[in-house]
């Protein structure tokens, strides 16, 4: 088992090989499909959430959270659906993503290009990733509700290397 801690260099990422199993230690950033357009559609006048450079954004909208609790279930979405976006991100500095599912190839090629690295979480477990949030807090687009873009510090979190900095995919 090997440990992480963000944010993501690529020097860290390239000892990564797919199939790896990793923990997570640090920050990463919710996002799925309507806030991936509202991110790439300000990227170019640099009016983002939160920093780029070295990011891991995890694809998953959790539920509700129970009262005393930080966060509520908070399972991967389906990947592909963010593939539109993934390339410009990446491109802005974006290293890192987490979800469930294969890749186009257009996304393979840009993880390759930038050397960054899509990790894999475990579908059906978001009730047990949960418990790896220490801190969770809505930082933009509050409307979209559980798509809103949230900072969540992780200590731990259990993902698989899906596709390594090199291209080489388990999928």
């Amino acid at each position: 088992m090997k440990k992480i801690k963000t944010p993501l260099t690529k020097s860290e990422l390239k000892k990564l090989k797919a199939g790896d199993r990793v923990l997570i230690s640090g920050v990463i950033y919710t996002a799925r499909d309507q806030a991936h357009k509202r991110i790439v559609d300000n990227i170019d006048k640099e009016e983002v959430p939160f920093p780029l450079s070295g990011a891991l954004i995890y694809y998953a909208g959790p539920t509700p959270a129970k009262p005393d609790e930080i966060i509520g279930s908070i399972g991967p979405t389906t990947s592909y659906r963010m593939d539109a976006f993934t390339p410009a991100l990446l491109k802005a500095g974006v290293l890192g993503m987490i979800g469930k599912g294969q890749r186009s190839d257009d996304v393979i090629s840009a993880i390759r290009k930038h050397r960054a690295v899509y990790f894999l979480a475990g579908g059906g477990f978001g009730a047990l990733l949960s418990q790896r949030v220490k801190k969770a807090k809505v930082i933009a687009y509050k409307e979209l509700g559980a798509e809103a873009v949230r900072e969540l510090e992780v200590e731990n979190f259990p993902v698989i290397v899906g596709i390594d900095s090199f291209g080489k995919s388990i999928l």
